[in-house]
């Protein structure tokens, strides 16, 4: 699996231009500690390469970037939020699986792209 699979954003106002400019959106937070965070991220890449191919997707290591998480809600990890047309669409929090983010987002996703 591709190691950049959730591309990291770089500095704290990246996040903010990503969500006012991209069509759709997911946002893995995460820290470099936390494993279920390391075991997840591929599976989640995986499904959404495979059934959600127009998401854009980026990470936030929640360790190096505590302010942008804060500026969030996220205050545990690991964290999914999805957003669609600019809106946050989709958050799972810390205990989820691929099947959770497949359910929350074939609806919205095929009313966004079909």
């Amino acid at each position: 699996m591709n190691p950049d699979n959730f591309p990291p954003v770089h500095d704290d106002g990246e996040l903010e231009r990503l969500i006012g400019s991209e069509t759709a959106l997911a946002v893995w937070f995460s820290g470099p500690d936390c494993r279920v965070c390391q075991d997840l991220r591929p599976k989640v890449a995986a499904l959404l390469e495979r059934r959600f191919p127009r998401i854009r997707r980026v990470g936030v290591d929640c360790a190096a970037r505590p302010e942008t998480a804060a500026q969030h809600q996220v205050f545990t990890i690991p964290v999914l939020l999805v957003f669609l047309d600019h809106r946050e669409t989709l958050r799972l929090v810390r205990s989820f699986s691929p099947g959770q983010i497949e359910q929350g987002l074939e609806r919205p996703y095929r009313l966004l792209f079909d």
